[in-house]
């Protein structure tokens, strides 16, 4: 398949500049796989479509305050970078740099308020390795003091509160962007869930440079995924099985979800690994393994985000959803609004 057959038009009013005003307050399509279907529905009216017994999967990780701005040791020239994952250990980075270029091997980097980093590998597409130093007591305490949220460059605006790009349950730190289809969570939200007799399983995917890379070939099969860092913890997958042999439906809360539940399951249903790294792309035609139903959020023309949810369901439906969603002032990309995929 061809990347210009993901292709949409967006009014760029639609992109979302700010959360709505509270997390389930969004809007929710609702979509039947089997009849075609669309319902227009809000975010807290998402748990109608769960039935005790049923799982939901969400992705527990963190977003790290991963861009950085620094100097060159020498020339005091400007530098940005974007930290994607942790490489030999916590010291050593990859990151997006600008100006690539000028970032060779040897160059130092001054963070300011003790921290540096030293260019010790250099990789195609602007890609560092950064062994980072630090005067304080750690590096990761410098990270979360010194740097920012890395925003996608479709938002303009710095959210009002930060805390909206990250989930209410996230608690691991190492992502440099949200899993956003759980931002329309909140604590009340999740409660009932429980109360209903939903079943809440954590797992972890830390999103990393994937999320960024445009889909560049002409081809799709061309594409080359990065790799991410998922976990699935014991007790879910032992609660998975249960699910699934008691005829229970697995939904998973966003891409991130789907990606570590369908790199970790065979077609038997049986558990490969629960943690490893993964660049499984999961495009038209893949034969979903795991899970059942989606919840998730609009996605980017051409994205390999929208080949996922198009394998999911079916490209032209799916291009017809998005239009309909356009049509009916549905908010886009990050802070926008969601959908689920029955």
């Amino acid at each position: 398949m061809r990347t210009s057959d993901f292709y949409y038009e967006l009014p760029p009013e639609c992109i979302a500049q700010q959360p709505s005003e509270k997390r389930d307050a969004s809007k929710l399509m609702v979509i039947d796989r089997i009849t075609g279907k669309i319902e227009h529905k809000h975010f807290f009216d998402v748990l109608d479509y769960l039935n005790p017994g049923d799982a939901l999967i969400i992705n527990t990780t963190r977003v790290l305050p991963a861009r950085l701005f620094g100097n060159f040791a020498d020339t005091g020239g400007k530098v940005e970078i974007l930290l994607t994952r942790p490489m030999k250990d916590d010291d050593v980075w990859e990151a997006m740099t600008k100006p690539a270029k000028r970032l060779k091997v040897g160059r130092v980097v001054d963070f300011g308020q003790g921290l540096s980093g030293e260019i010790v590998q250099a990789f195609d597409e602007g890609l560092r390795a950064i062994r980072f130093m630090s005067l304080n007591s750690s590096v990761s305490e410098d990270f979360e003091r010194l740097g920012s949220l890395p925003l996608p460059p479709y938002i303009k605006e710095k959210p009002k509160d930060e805390k909206r790009y990250q989930t209410v349950y996230a608690d691991q730190t190492g992502s440099s962007a949200a899993p956003t289809a759980g931002l329309h969570f909140t604590p009340e939200l999740l409660n009932k869930a429980k109360q209903k007799g939903i079943i809440v399983l954590p797992i972890l995917l830390h999103v990393g440079l994937g999320t960024f890379k445009p889909v560049q070939s002409e081809r799709i099969e061309d594409h080359k995924m990065h790799s991410e860092y998922f976990e699935i913890p014991g007790q879910t997958k032992q609660e998975i099985i249960k699910v699934k042999e008691n005829g229970g439906k697995i939904f998973a809360v966003g891409t991130t979800s789907v990606r570590t539940l369908e790199s970790a399951i065979d077609k038997n249903g049986d558990f490969l690994f629960t943690k490893g790294n993964t660049d499984i792309f999961i495009k038209p035609g893949y034969k979903f393994k795991a899970v059942d139903a989606l919840i998730t959020n609009f996605h980017l023309p051409q994205s390999t985000l929208l080949m996922l949810v198009s394998a999911f369901y079916d490209r032209k439906a799916m291009l017809k959803a998005y239009e309909t969603a356009v049509d009916e002032d549905y908010r886009f990309f990050s802070f926008g609004d969601a959908m689920l995929i029955l």
